[in-house]
Formats: structure tokens, sequence, C-alpha cells
């Protein structure tokens, strides 16, 4: 019985040496995988225009007073403003290069007056 407990103790040994045979301090284990996906890129910032005018007219923040004229590059509010009431219609759109478009019409008795704004910014005027 001697025989079998010292065989199986030897065996057990031997494979413990086999076992920390494979391992030497040169050894490094892999890198871990990073399985995120990468980061998204941020995206682009919502451009300010300051206060503009609303589907209804009304004008969505403080009124700049500093246009004293009707004028190509006055802002929505600041038309409304030198105007003096509000506008008949207001047409709100973005172009497909992300622009902000804004029609405003003024009905003026015996005349029609249309106001085009990009970017908050009065472009051209038809009368």
């Amino acid at each position: 019985m001697r025989r079998t407990v010292i065989g199986i103790a030897t065996t057990g040994i031997g494979l413990m040496g086999l076992a920390l045979a494979g391992c030497s301090s040169t050894d490094r284990a892999a890198p871990p995988v990073n399985l995120a996906s990468p980061p998204k890129p941020a995206p682009p910032p919502t451009p300010t225009w300051g206060p503009v005018l609303a589907q209804d007219g009304t004008c969505t923040g403080a009124v700049p007073a500093t246009a004293t004229e009707i004028a190509p590059g006055i802002g929505e509010c600041e038309l409304v403003r030198l105007k003096g009431k509000p506008p008949t219609d207001v047409l709100v759109g973005e172009s497909g290069r992300g622009q902000r478009e804004v029609q405003v019409l003024y009905t003026e008795p015996g005349a029609k007056e249309l106001y085009f704004f990009v970017n908050n910014r009065l472009d051209r005027v038809v009368k």
C-alpha cells in the first residue's frame, strides 16, 4: 500500500513541476482586448443667431435696438421693431446647407412687402 501512496505522491509532484515549468518571469499576459467601439465625433455645434422670429411672428429673445433703418444685414427681430407692428405672416425653414431661411410678409394697404432672411440677416426685399 505504501508503494501506491508514494507513486501517487510522486506523480502529483511531477505534474506540479510541469505546471510550474510553463511559467517564467519573462512571460507576459496578452493585452486586454478592447471591445468598445471607437468614440463618435462630437456633433457640430448648434448655430446661434441671436433672437429670431417664431412662426407666430414673436421674437424669441430680447430685441436688439442697434438698427436704425431697414437695410441688408439687419436681424429678423430688428425688422419687426423698425416696422412697429407684427408681420402678416412668417415662414421659417432650413436650406439643404443647414442655413436658417425665413420669409417675413407685411401686407400694407395697396402693397405687399416680402423680406428674405438667411441665418437671421436680411438678404433681400421684394416689394
